[in-house]
């Protein structure tokens, strides 16, 4: 699998990784560096308020550990009207945002970490990267997520292998809910609190039209009794933002993309 992974690099040539702080992006980047060498290769990375600060900081960890030669970069995709009215397609817009700022930093190749787990969900992002002629290594070598994380632990990268997945802040915003920095911030602290407190396998905060949510694996859910809850609910009220003020809190059990609402083509 390694082998095969690295022909594709070689093939490619010179690139620019998309690397986004999770597990599939960090492992590509990893090995393409590894692969191809600094001068060949950019790792290129989003700061913004729908990437927690975590992901930032090992994104620069790592690339000061590799020795990668990074551009942290701001796609813009909070300025754009289309992805802050949050519809149903709203990655195609934060994709096409950063892929089309990618596009006009450098004329290498960009690079995605999307894995063929990813064909079975609803990726709008897939559309742009598209247009952007973005490649794909995993899915050309067809390694999924186990396959990854498996890639992972060949190359030496810890608990890099075993990191949750965690896709960006505004994916817990059901569709239609205008996309704002405050309410990510609020996601994001929430999100802290119930692992702080909890420290469940999996935590979503989801912020819907009906109040918040917050999605626990199984386990973690039949363990939180109701005084545990009750005592959530009040920590969790003090970190909401006036615009989610009185809103009711809840409990429930994690659904994978639960905040997309819509028919999705």
């Amino acid at each position: 699998m390694t082998d095969a992974l690295r022909d594709i690099l070689l093939d490619i040539g010179p690139a620019a990784v998309a690397v986004s702080g999770g597990v599939d992006s960090m492992t590509l980047a990893v090995l393409a560096h590894r692969s191809l060498g600094r001068n060949n290769v950019t790792m290129m990375h989003a700061m913004s308020a729908a990437v927690p600060a975590e992901a930032t900081q090992r994104v620069r960890r790592w690339a000061a550990a590799e020795n990668w030669d990074l551009r942290v970069i701001n796609a813009g995709e909070l300025s754009d009207e289309k992805y802050r009215s949050n519809p149903l397609n709203r990655c195609f817009f934060c994709k096409g945002n950063l892929y089309g700022t990618i596009a006009d930093l450098t004329d290498r190749q960009i690079l995605s970490g999307a894995n063929t787990d990813d064909l079975g969900e609803y990726r709008p992002g897939m559309d742009a990267a598209r247009q952007y002629s973005v490649r794909h290594p995993y899915l050309e070598a067809r390694i999924d997520k186990n396959g990854v994380r498996a890639l992972a632990r060949t190359l030496g990268l810890g608990d890099l292998s075993d990191l949750p997945a965690s896709p960006c802040l505004s994916s817990r915003v059901e569709t239609l809910i205008r996309i704002e920095p405050e309410t990510l911030q609020a996601i994001h602290a929430v999100e802290n609190l119930v692992s702080d407190r909890l420290s469940p396998r999996t935590v979503r905060c989801r912020v819907r039209k009906a109040g918040i949510v917050v999605e626990l694996d199984a386990d973690s859910l039949d363990t939180t009794g109701p005084a545990e809850r009750s005592a959530l609910t009040a920590s969790i009220t003090r970190l909401l933002p006036q615009a989610l003020a009185g809103k009711t809190i809840a409990f429930a059990p994690y659904r994978n993309g639960s905040a997309f609402v819509g028919e999705k083509q």
